[in-house]
C-alpha cells in the first residue's frame, strides 16, 4: 500500500488572478530600481502588486524603495529587521494580497512575459509552484567563467533550473511562482534556513502531496559573484546548509550531493599519502587536470582569459561546497548548541 501523501486537488485559479511579486531587499541600491521596473512593466493584464521587504541596508536602498513606492501605488514596503532572506520573504508574503505569489530577487532581470507565462503554467499543470531557468550571465572574464560553470553539470550537477531541459516535475526550481494556498498549507519559508530555503520549502510542498514544476519557458538572468572570495563563501554556505537539509529531511541526500565532499576527502588523503609514497599524488594531479580540461571544454568560444579561469572556478565551487558540507554544524546553524 502506498505511503505517498494524497495529492491535494488544485483549486482552479480565477480568471486573471491577482498577483503579488515579493522581493527581499538588502543593499540593492544599484539594481533595485531596474528590478522593480521590470516587474511593473510586465504584460500581465490582471491585478499586480510588488511587495518589497526592506532589510537594514547600508547603502541608499531604502531611499530608492521609498521613491518607487511614492511613484506607483502598486509598490508596497514592509520591514525586515533581521535582513535574513526567509524572514523577508515571509514578511512580504504575509503582507501580499494576491492569489499567486511570485518570488523575485532585488537584482533579478525578468523578461516582460515572465508573470503571464508563470501564471499560465500554474493553471495548465495544476502545480503548486512553477519556475524556470537560472540563466547565469557574466560581464567580466571571471563572471563569464562562473556563469559557464553554473550552466554546466561539471559545476552544479544536473538540476534542470541550472542546466536546462524539458518541462516536468522536479525537486526544486529557481525563485518560483506559487499558489498562495500552497504557501499557507506548508507554513511558508522556514525562518531557520539562511540558505537553501527554496529547496527546503519545495521539499515540504512535495511532502504535502503538491507538485513543483519546471518549465524552460521561464528564464531569469542571474549575475554571478565577481571574485574568488565571494564565490567560495557562496558555495561553502550552500554545502553547509545542504547538510542541514539532509539531517532535517531524511532520505534527501543523493550521490550527487556527496560527490564534492568525497572529492575533498579523497584528494586530501591522497596528497598526504603522496608525501611518503609519490604515486598517490596521481589523484590530486588527475583532479587538477580534469577540472582544467573541463573548464576549457565548457567555455568553448569564450576569450582565452575566461577559458583559463574556468578550471580554477570549477575547483573553487567543488572544494568550497565539499568543505562546507564536511564542516557543517547543523544544530548550531539551526539555532541549537
Amino acid at each position: 500500500m502506498s505511503t505517498e501523501p494524497a495529492r491535494p486537488a488544485p483549486q482552479p485559479l480565477p480568471t486573471n488572478p491577482s498577483v503579488s511579486v515579493v522581493i527581499p531587499v538588502l543593499d540593492e541600491e544599484r539594481h533595485l530600481e531596474d528590478a522593480v521596473r521590470m516587474v511593473l512593466g510586465q504584460d500581465w493584464s490582471g491585478p499586480l502588486e510588488v511587495v518589497l521587504a526592506l532589510g537594514p541596508s547600508r547603502d541608499r536602498t531604502d531611499e530608492v524603495a521609498e521613491r518607487l513606492a511614492a511613484s506607483d501605488e502598486r509598490v508596497r514596503l514592509v520591514r525586515n529587521p533581521t535582513g535574513r532572506t526567509p524572514d523577508g520573504l515571509n514578511a512580504a508574503v504575509a503582507a501580499a494580497t494576491g492569489d499567486v505569489v511570485v518570488r523575485v530577487d532585488g537584482h533579478a532581470e525578468i523578461p516582460r512575459g515572465y508573470v503571464s507565462t508563470a501564471v499560465a503554467a500554474l493553471a495548465e499543470t495544476g502545480a503548486d509552484n512553477v519556475g524556470g531557468t537560472m540563466d547565469a550571465r557574466g560581464r567580466t572574464a571571471f563572471e563569464r567563467a562562473v556563469a559557464a560553470a553554473m550552466r554546466s553539470p561539471l559545476g552544479v550537477g544536473s538540476s534542470r533550473f541550472h542546466t536546462g531541459g524539458g518541462a516536468g516535475e522536479v525537486d526544486t526550481v529557481y525563485l518560483g511562482c506559487f499558489r498562495r494556498t500552497a504557501l499557507e498549507r506548508v507554513g511558508g519559508y522556514d525562518p531557520r534556513f539562511t540558505r537553501t530555503q527554496d529547496w527546503e520549502l519545495n521539499h515540504r510542498i512535495r511532502e504535502s502531496g503538491g507538485t513543483v514544476w519546471f518549465t524552460p519557458d521561464l528564464v531569469v538572468t542571474y549575475r554571478p559573484r565577481s571574485g574568488f572570495r565571494g564565490l567560495a563563501r557562496q558555495y561553502r554556505d550552500y554545502g553547509r546548509w545542504r547538510r542541514v537539509v539532509a539531517g532535517l529531511h531524511g532520505g534527501t541526500l543523493t550521490a550527487r550531493y556527496l560527490a564534492a565532499p568525497t572529492m575533498v576527502v579523497g584528494t586530501t588523503a591522497a596528497t598526504l599519502v603522496g608525501l611518503a609514497w609519490w604515486p598517490a599524488l596521481a589523484v590530486p594531479a588527475g583532479y587538477a587536470l580534469a577540472v582544467g580540461a573541463g573548464g576549457v571544454a565548457i567555455t568553448a568560444g569564450e576569450p582565452a582569459r575566461t577559458r583559463l579561469l574556468a578550471g580554477p572556478v570549477l575547483a573553487t565551487m567543488h572544494w568550497a561546497w565539499g568543505w562546507g558540507f564536511l564542516t557543517s554544524r547543523p544544530r548550531r546553524l539551526l539555532g541549537g548548541r
